[in-house]
C-alpha cells in the first residue's frame, strides 16, 4: 500500500442497481447517511474511476443514488461492490473525543499495567455498538467494546490506546458462582 493509499478514506460502498435509470443503492459509512454526497468527486481506491453524485435520497438502510454519466441499469449493475473514497485532507478535523476509524488502525493497545495487548486492526460494528479488533503478537484477534468505560484514553500523538478490562475479560469458562448465588 502506498502512502497515498493511506490517505484515502472509505465513505461508502455501492450496492445493487435500483430501477432502470442508472440509480444504485449505496451503503454509507458514517453518522449522516448523506454525508458522502458533500465531498464532490468520489474515487475508487486506486483513483482510476471517479464519481459525482447527481442526486441522492435515503431509503430505509441505503441511499438511492444517481451518479453523473450512469444512465441505465446495465451501467449501474457494473458498479456493484465498488468502494467510494475521498482524500483524507478533505475531511474536517474531528472534535475532541471524536476519531476517524482509519486514524485508530495500527495504534498500540495497552492494558492498565502498561503491557502491550496488540494493535488495532479494525473498528467493527456488528449491530450492538463499535468494537475495536485487536491483533496480539500471537494468537487470534479479539474485540474490546469501543466505549469510554473500556477505552478511557486515546493518544493519536503517541500511537497508543489505553484500555481498562475487567479481571476476567480473557477467561473462557463459565463464571464461578459467588457465595451469594442461589445455586449454592
Amino acid at each position: 500500500m502506498t502512502s497515498s493509499d493511506d490517505q484515502k478514506v472509505l465513505l461508502a460502498k455501492i450496492g445493487a442497481a435500483h430501477g432502470i435509470r442508472g440509480e444504485v443503492r449505496v451503503k454509507p459509512f458514517g453518522d449522516d447517511p448523506l454525508s458522502f454526497t458533500d465531498y464532490g468527486v468520489l474515487t475508487t481506491r486506486d483513483g482510476k474511476r471517479i464519481f459525482e453524485v447527481e442526486r441522492a435520497r435515503v431509503q430505509k438502510t441505503v441511499v438511492v443514488t444517481k451518479f453523473k454519466g450512469i444512465t441505465d441499469r446495465n451501467q449501474a449493475e457494473e458498479l456493484n461492490g465498488l468502494e467510494l473514497y475521498i482524500s483524507r485532507d478533505q475531511l474536517p478535523e474531528p472534535d475532541e473525543d471524536e476519531f476517524y476509524y482509519s486514524d485508530l488502525n495500527g495504534l498500540d493497545v495497552l492494558d492498565q499495567n502498561g503491557e502491550t495487548l496488540g494493535k488495532i486492526v479494525a473498528v467493527q460494528d456488528f449491530g450492538a455498538g463499535d468494537l475495536l479488533e485487536i491483533r496480539p503478537k500471537r494468537g487470534r484477534t479479539f474485540y474490546i467494546p469501543f466505549t469510554k468505560e473500556f477505552v478511557p484514553a486515546i493518544s493519536l500523538e503517541n500511537g497508543q490506546v489505553k484500555v481498562a478490562l475487567p479481571e476476567d475479560y480473557f477467561s473462557e469458562g463459565k463464571p464461578e458462582p459467588s457465595e451469594t448465588s442461589p445455586d449454592k
